[in-house]
């Protein structure tokens, strides 16, 4: 199956980590199903130890998006330069309506027999904290606070009340210059972690809606196994009553074999009495 146009649509195409030591750095991929089929993606890293993808496969529908998150374990040493080598691969080919991402495994992008499988690289960029806006220089100077060597004496505070006032004004413009220059930082850490926040509470989401699924198809296999153990139960109840029935139907037909027996056969002492009589009998009409 050849296709003429994009399946995936990926947006960054650059991982962007902020390294610090001990601490994890993580990245939100999206992909765009541009096509009018069901799109089937699994994403594969050259250094599977050192990032973790999730969900690394899934189904995506058509004119659809899917957000994957990529974590960057935390990092023990500090790292002698900022150049990364590490590469991710986004594989996606088409699969039929109803796939789901059990149904997924490597033999699907397998290319085999013309079958198209889209391949698309992402390179990993690394980047320091930012600094902390107090440290950073301004205009090339570092902006310190003014430090007064020497106080004035109680006497000198006394007689120079005006002079204190004007002191006093100009410390406290310095002060409001140096608040309007220094500007609430925003750095980027704090965004990826909101933006990791939102994927992270929508991957929740997904997992219990899930596990609701589950949990409802568990109940629907729990009730039909109640309603054939039930008519188990009745066909044996059934079985042994009909089992009952032939047992006494046998003994009756048993016991009526017997008394049809008693009245077609001749006692034995019957027998020996007709004999007897009739040798008497015999002997009686030969002596006269």
């Amino acid at each position: 199956m050849e296709m003429s146009n994009e399946l995936l649509d990926i947006h960054p195409r650059e991982l962007k980590f902020i390294v610090e030591l001990k601490k994890q750095s993580s990245c939100s991929v999206r992909l765009f199903n541009k096509s009018n089929h069901y799109v089937a993606f699994k994403v594969k890293t050259t250094s599977p130890k050192k990032y973790c993808v999730r969900p690394n496969t899934g189904v995506i529908e058509p004119k659809s998006a899917c957000d994957f998150l990529v974590t960057m374990q935390a990092q023990k040493v500090a790292l002698p330069d900022m150049t990364c080598k590490d590469k991710f691969l986004v594989q996606g080919t088409v699969v039929a309506e109803g796939t789901t991402e059990d149904d997924i495994t490597s033999s699907l992008f397998a290319k085999e027999n013309g079958k198209y499988v889209e391949e698309s690289k992402l390179r990993v960029v690394l980047a320091s904290p930012p600094h902390s806006p107090v440290l950073l220089p301004i205009n090339g100077v570092h902006d310190q606070v003014p430090v007064f060597e020497t106080s004035p004496s109680k006497d000198q505070v006394l007689q120079g009340d005006e002079n204190v006032g004007t002191q006093l004004k100009v410390i406290e413009n310095m002060m409001e210059q140096k608040s309007e220059n220094i500007e609430p930082p925003v750095t980027v850490e704090a965004r990826d972690l909101e933006r990791v926040k939102g994927v992270e509470e929508l991957e929740l989401a997904k997992d219990v809606e899930n596990l609701r699924f589950k949990i409802s198809e568990l109940e629907l296999k729990l009730e039909e196994a109640q309603v054939t153990i039930s008519k188990l139960t009745e066909e044996r109840r059934l079985t042994a009553r009909e089992s009952e029935s032939l047992r006494q139907e046998l003994a009756l037909l048993s016991t009526k074999k017997g008394v049809r027996r008693v009245q077609v056969g001749f006692p034995f002492l019957f027998v020996c009495m007709v004999s007897l009589v009739s040798v008497v009998l015999g002997y009686l009409v030969r002596c006269q």
